[in-house]
């Protein structure tokens, strides 16, 4: 009969612990991992709501701007420059306020008055800074050239939009109407 405490142990691990051994650093390996995709996944979903967020603020802005545009009245043209540069930066800026003081005169002499009855806008493209709008704004415009009678025009633009602190400011304007500059 053997006395069982006087056997030595075997200090090698026997399979089954190197199997436990095994699984638990590959389980951790695993929750690693899991972990990783999960941040990445929760960082991209953050930058398309980001994305999704600026593309209906600067749809807001155009829409809003639209009627700014197209709403004039030759006897209150100061107001009506002075909401469109409000709205403005950059080269669009630069180029209404440096014509303004002609097409002041075009409208006074013509009588114009233009009033925005409905618009149609679209985001065309966007990222979180920038985006670019078409608008199709419906509108009655009253003239001398009218003779005074309401008459139904139709006025499509392209505006370029970039987001300056929290405000979206249109940056550029063009339409088949308008000289590309």
């Amino acid at each position: 009969m053997h006395d069982e405490e006087s056997e030595p142990k075997d200090p090698t691990p026997r399979p089954a612990s190197r199997r436990y051994v095994i699984a638990a650093v590959g389980g951790a390996a695993l929750g690693a991992l899991c972990l990783a995709a999960a941040g990445y996944f929760a960082v991209r979903s953050e930058h398309a709501h980001a994305r999704d967020e600026a593309r209906t603020a600067a749809q807001r802005a155009a829409c809003a701007y639209g009627p700014t545009m197209a709403s004039y009245d030759a006897q209150h043209l100061d107001a009506y420059f002075a909401s469109v540069l409000d709205g403005a930066t950059g080269d669009w800026k630069q180029e209404f306020d440096a014509t303004s003081k002609d097409l002041r005169e075009v409208l006074e002499q013509g009588r114009v008055v233009s009033k925005a009855d409905s618009v149609q806008c679209a985001i065309e493209k966007s990222d979180e800074n920038t985006a670019t709008a078409v608008l199709v704004i419906g509108q009655t415009i009253t003239s001398a050239g009218t003779g005074d009678r309401p008459r139904p025009g139709q006025l499509a633009i392209t505006l370029s939009l970039r987001k300056i602190g929290d405000a979206w400011l249109v940056d550029k304007v063009s339409s088949p109407l308008l000289p590309s500059s």
